[in-house]
């Protein structure tokens, strides 16, 4: 296996391949990785990446065209899908949790980066983390903790936000996203990328429910909350995202990441000593997120429209979501339903009826 990673590797570097940049804008193969899936990114961009167009190095990255609603996905990366339509030169943007890993660079575009923390913070925190060069952590020019992102902005209005796997960590959702429509000028536009709860760690857990969410919308929560600790905790599991693709896989056999004892610990350290401890708060489907979206929408707690959305595509792990300011009500509503209904739903697949509906090895 190292032999046949060293092989990839030097093949792929020779073109510009960039196995740092490639593990941190695709997440989901990071974590491949890490579970011995793969024996290196170079390894599943030679399988998978390639054909799925994603980018192999950080100068790759160019500022997409805008796509067709509801978009063909033919020659696109994630990074495509997220940014397509916006004109990085003309527009001020912020990025959420960009932390080394930023989608828009400060050369592309007027941009700011929004964290919890400080740069040196932030560096001082993951100093051990070898998934992270600590010197490729971003500049931090907004912190949003306790304070609104508004105040965090210096009062400063801007044309976009985006943000890659960080809407399923933030404590209370329904503040955080009003919070963001705050910032926003008039034609302002929210983008996000989540994971797909059905190809990741969090396999075993329920989407996320609307009293979870009200629950801490009404606590006003800046932490994650003991509950969503511990089911996130006890419920991770060992994962090979590709079996679940293919049908070949029992979701009560995987093996355990931690155990409920951790759990609780954990749980009593962040109500007693008010402690955050990073989670995953949400769990999300594309249809889950859609339906929810819709009933916080109902009850006047979401003022975000959906303008463009692009499911969880065949052997990936994650969505992406644009989102626009609205007032319309019923607008609003109707967006998020028509999402829900055009989600695929994936019941234990099998490999050709999967292969049928998402076309692959075209």
């Amino acid at each position: 296996m190292a032999d046949a990673s060293r092989g990839f590797d030097e093949h792929y570097y020779s073109r510009g391949f960039d196995e740092h940049y490639y593990l941190a804008a695709n997440p989901d193969v990071a974590q491949a990785v890490k579970r011995g899936i793969f024996a290196s990114g170079a390894e599943h961009f030679e399988k998978h990446g390639a054909r799925e167009r994603r980018s192999a190095r950080a100068d790759a990255r160019i500022a997409p065209p805008p796509l067709p609603i509801p978009g063909d996905l033919t020659g696109f990366n994630r990074r495509d899908k997220l940014l397509a339509g916006l004109d990085l030169t003309a527009l001020d943007g912020a990025e959420i949790g960009a932390l080394a890993f930023p989608l828009v660079r400060p050369a592309e575009g007027n941009i700011t980066y929004v964290d919890w923390t400080d740069t040196q913070t932030l560096r001082r925190n993951y100093a051990n983390d070898p998934a992270v060069n600590v010197d490729e952590i971003v500049d931090v020019g907004a912190i949003w903790g306790s304070n609104t992102l508004l105040e965090a902005l210096g009062g400063r209005k801007i044309d976009y936000v985006i943000n890659s796997h960080v809407v399923e960590h933030v404590p209370d959702l329904v503040t955080w996203l009003a919070e963001i429509r705050e910032v926003l000028r008039p034609g302002g536009r929210l983008r996000m990328i989540a994971p797909d709860r059905r190809f990741t760690f969090d396999i075993l857990r329920n989407e996320t429910r609307l009293h979870d969410v009200l629950d801490a919308w009404i606590r006003k929560a800046r932490a994650p909350l003991p509950r969503a600790l511990l089911e996130n905790l006890s419920l991770l599991r060992e994962f090979d995202f590709r079996k679940v693709w293919e049908g070949d896989f029992d979701p009560l056999s995987l093996p355990a990441i931690n155990d409920t004892k951790r759990a609780i610990a954990d749980a009593r350290d962040v109500l007693e000593n008010n402690k955050y401890i990073d989670n995953h708060c949400w769990v999300f489907t594309p249809k889950s997120m859609a339906t929810l979206f819709a009933q916080l929408a109902e009850i006047d707690l979401l003022n975000f429209r959906l303008s463009q959305f692009f499911d969880t595509p065949y052997m990936g792990a994650e969505f992406t979501v644009h989102m626009a300011p609205c007032d319309n009500k019923d607008e609003i509503i109707a967006s998020w339903r028509e999402m829900a209904a055009l989600a695929a739903d994936l019941p234990p697949p099998r490999r050709k009826r999967i292969a049928r509906l998402f076309g692959a090895g075209r």
